[in-house]
């Protein structure tokens, strides 16, 4: 039982801080363009094919 003491602050500590993380990355811009990538990995640049 003295284990949960100790178990309860550790795992609500992780969760704060990826919930921390999760909310950096909002403001941080990241979830802006979802289609975005989606799209670009299927444009081919003449460049890049071999030769």
């Amino acid at each position: 039982m003295n284990i949960m003491f100790v178990l309860i602050p550790v795992a609500l500590f992780m969760a704060a801080l990826g919930l921390g993380a999760f909310f950096w990355s909002l403001r941080a811009g990241q979830y802006e363009d979802l289609d975005g990538a989606a799209h670009r990995i299927l444009i081919t640049d003449d460049e890049d094919t071999p030769v």
